[in-house]
This record gives structure tokens, C-alpha cells and sequence, in this order.
């Protein structure tokens, strides 16, 4: 069963913390608790067309929340840490007899969807 992209990221979180990271290329996002590390990284790949570098995830689990006499928890969630590709210099190889090859990158350096002003 393939995943949807829009179905893997939820919803991205901004918080002052996530703000300071986007200047790094480090880009905050609450995503599906059952999605890996290789499915978010297609998914941002596919989302915002951007060279994703590396993933980190955290699990949260629900706090227990109290409201009078009924008890009750807040949702659990998962957040992962995106660290996206931000230089987007050519790149050259050797090829076929030895020559060298250059390939523009053709990839975005940044989320402009993101939310925050950069």
C-alpha cells in the first residue's frame, strides 16, 4: 500500500525554535505516527522539490490532562527534524572517455510554503 504525500506531513511546527533553524536549512513538521524516515523523506522531496539531506524523528507520547473530574490525554504525535540540501552548486563528474561533466542541480534551497519569513 503506497502512502500519500499529503497524507505523510500533517502539518508543519512553527515554534521560535524551528523559526532560527530554517536560516540552516532545518525544517520542523508533524507527520503520520505509522510514516518512516525514507517516507517522509519522499515526501517533502515530492511536496516542495528540494534535495532533503538528512531526517530525524521524535515520537511524543500523549500528556494526561485533567478538566474538573474528568481525566483525559492529548493526542500523541510525531515530529521530524528535515535538514534539506542548501547550496546548489554544480556538480561535475567524469563521463564516458574521461571527460568532465557538470549537472546544474535543479532542486529549490529553501520552503518558501514553510510559513516563516526568511
Amino acid at each position: 500500500m503506497s502512502k500519500l504525500a499529503q497524507d505523510i506531513i500533517i502539518k508543519p511546527v512553527i515554534s521560535e525554535k524551528s523559526s532560527y533553524d530554517t536560516a540552516i536549512g532545518k525544517y520542523t513538521f508533524q507527520v503520520a505516527r505509522t510514516a518512516t524516515k525514507t517516507d517522509i523523506r519522499k515526501a517533502v522531496e515530492q511536496l516542495f522539490g528540494v534535495k532533503v539531506v538528512s531526517v530525524n524523528t521524535v515520537n511524543y507520547d500523549g500528556k494526561k490532562k485533567r478538566q474538573r473530574y474528568v481525566e483525559g490525554t492529548t493526542p500523541a504525535y510525531k515530529k521530524a527534524v528535515v535538514t534539506i540540501d542548501m547550496e546548489a552548486k554544480e556538480v561535475s563528474y567524469l563521463g564516458k572517455g574521461g571527460k568532465s561533466t557538470k549537472a546544474d542541480k535543479k532542486y529549490k534551497t529553501a520552503i518558501e510554503e514553510f510559513g516563516i519569513g526568511q
